[in-house]
């Protein structure tokens, strides 16, 4: 990754985490998956886009995913967004459909989230890189410990955060967050398997607007255009 530039805000905020052990394995461990000519994504300069679009400072709002999409001309470093002219993936339908119904917003024709990511959404997903058709495959890289530690520095530096943690997997991080501090909104996951569930009508986006507005901060413009 020695290509890989991440926002200087974050490299300060992480900055112990390049040094130590885990982190020389995991680079070495996608040197040794792109010799091998494995397709990894996000492709490299893509990695870490949730970061280099979201400055720490800026966080107002945390989407946790898991994996990044392990299809070819998906992943693109953000959480639950796919590049425009890219088919719009179950789960972002979903998410499309949470926010026409509780907010009335138009449902859009791509699932481009950077509007989201530029106006302070961290779009993180736990894990920065899979092999490609190969979901889950980078789960035991080391990735868990390096974005733990952004959501640990997030509830550490700032305040009055949302947490958007959707399913169990991202249930599990809300331990991660000083509740006292921020709001950590859970329900069910927007894949088809789980979001009539308690997905649809979870009302998470307006609530993290009011609360945003209620700390004396701008809310989301969560229109998708």
């Amino acid at each position: 990754m020695a290509n890989v530039k991440i926002e200087a805000s974050w490299k300060e905020a992480l900055s112990e985490e390049f040094s130590k052990p885990y982190f020389k394995i995991l680079t070495d461990f996608l040197k040794a998956e792109k010799a091998a000519n494995k397709a990894i994504y996000p492709p490299g300069p893509l990695i870490f886009n949730a970061y280099n679009t979201t400055p720490i400072d800026e966080v107002k709002v945390v989407i946790l995913g898991q994996d990044p999409y392990h299809n070819p001309g998906q992943a693109m470093g953000l959480s639950f967004s796919v590049p425009k002219g890219t088919r719009i993936p179950p789960s972002l339908r979903n998410i499309n459909q949470e926010l026409n119904t509780s907010l009335g917003l138009p449902v859009p024709d791509h699932g481009d989230l950077t509007k989201w990511a530029e106006q302070g959404v961290f779009l993180l997903n736990a894990m920065l890189t899979v092999e490609r058709n190969q979901p889950g495959s980078h789960q035991r890289s080391g990735w868990q410990f390096f974005t733990d530690a952004s959501i640990k520095a997030i509830s550490q530096q700032r305040e009055n955060v949302v947490f958007m943690l959707w399913g169990a997997f991202a249930g599990k991080k809300a331990v991660l967050v000083d509740k006292q501090k921020h709001l950590v909104l859970q329900s069910p996951h927007p894949s088809p398997f789980s979001a009539h569930k308690g997905f649809f009508g979870n009302n998470h986006f307006q609530q993290a607007n009011d609360y945003l507005v209620k700390h004396g901060k701008s809310p989301i413009d969560w229109r998708v255009d």
